[in-house]
């Protein structure tokens, strides 16, 4: 083992054993009794560090240096890992009722799975409460639960709250380019997560027949896959494969329906920009005859029935990354078959409600309250 890597273990362990003397709320909801904290330092400190010196400067990189510059306790210009891990927090909702943040909820090999429950303030002992789950975005490849605190997701959420949700924001594994994950096991993972929700449900006080879905992006294809797709399917961790849960109603910002039909993801100059995503889906060694197969499993379009929930498509009409066409295209076969699909298309709005030529349109704000009504309208 290299010695930088000696001293950052070190001293990750110190910053373990002094975690329950921190009197932060994030220390005091952990359920994870500090384990969760050590990897959360482990692994954001090496995005930071990418020459493996001990230290980050601006030169890794100016954008992260701006946020981090502030932790550089001595001011010679660098942060130390021991600057960092004394002063970093992990992102959770702030919020005035009671949380259980850091909840393991599945073992794999390739990493332990957590997630993040949020109550309501008035919530009481014994009471069951519906559920919101928040699967972030990230392009399967990148992000983290913790984006249920940033920007338009944590007023979403904390309006949620307000009005008698509990939020669950979902960790899942990421895709990764040597064929390890795949966008399947992004799918699994969240759907095992309803299933330890609904196996421990008494415990947590939540309503296993009240399930809401919420994501963007990558977030979006999988709350839309939450939504329709049945309990049983997509089988995972075969300790939680028989706990069956109801879902209500999901909203998608931005997520793609369907992986089979390229044009929907076509521009003009680019003529198949379906590739960018399918090697998400397929692993190294898929065979020709069996992609078709695993895009029609990973499409949500496919399990979208008379009798689904209802579902809310948010859209931008200038996204370059998942075209308003999907929208349209889970519109027309929701007309023809008779099921409840709602979709809102922003004008102007590229990827993450990216303005594009001219202010959006509705604003974020509208969108923001389109979505929470949504939900309390099928509450």
């Amino acid at each position: 083992m290299k010695p930088n890597q000696t001293r950052l273990n070190i001293l990750i362990a110190a910053m373990i054993f002094m975690a329950p003397f921190f009197k932060t709320n994030a220390q005091s909801d952990d359920q994870s009794n500090g384990a969760y904290r050590k990897i959360y330092i482990q692994e954001s400190w090496a995005k930071l560090d990418t020459n493996n010196d001990g230290v980050f400067t601006e030169k890794e990189n100016e954008l992260s240096w701006k946020k981090i510059k502030r932790f550089d306790s001595n001011q010679d210009n660098q942060v130390s890992f021991e600057e960092y891990s004394n002063k970093i927090q992990i992102p959770n909702l702030e919020t005035d009722g009671k949380r259980k943040l850091n909840v393991l909820y599945k073992v794999t090999k390739e990493k332990d799975l957590y997630l993040d429950i949020y109550y309501p303030k008035n919530a009481k002992e014994g009471d069951k409460l519906p559920v919101v789950i928040y699967t972030h975005g990230g392009g399967w490849a990148a992000g983290s639960r913790h984006g249920a605190s940033n920007a338009s997701f944590k007023t979403v959420h904390t309006a949620l709250l307000d009005k008698g949700f509990c939020v669950v924001s979902v960790s899942y594994r990421l895709w990764e380019k040597d064929g390890t994950t795949s966008m399947r096991d992004c799918v699994i993972d969240c759907k095992d997560a309803l299933r330890y929700l609904s196996k421990n449900n008494q415990e947590l006080s939540i309503d296993k027949n009240r399930f809401y879905a919420f994501g963007d992006s990558a977030g979006g294809q999988i709350a839309q896959m939450l939504l329709l797709s049945s309990p049983e399917s997509l089988e995972g961790d075969g300790s939680l494969k028989n706990y069956d849960y109801k879902m209500v109603a999901g909203v998608s910002w931005y997520g793609p329906c369907d992986f089979e039909k390229s044009s929907l993801f076509n521009h003009d100059d680019r003529p198949d920009f379906r590739d960018r995503f399918g090697p998400r889906i397929l692993m190294p060694d898929t065979k020709e005859k069996d992609k078709l197969a695993l895009y029609r499993e990973m499409s949500p379009i496919n399990y979208l029935t008379k009798t689904s929930p209802p579902l809310l498509m948010i859209q931008g009409d200038s996204d370059t990354t998942i075209p308003v066409k999907h929208a349209y295209y889970m519109e027309e076969k929701a007309e023809k078959i008779g099921a409840p699909v709602s979709i809102i298309i922003v004008k102007n709005a590229g990827h993450n409600w990216r303005k594009v030529g001219a202010d959006i349109n509705p604003t974020r704000g509208e969108i923001e309250q389109s979505t929470i009504a949504y939900f309390v309208s099928n509450f």
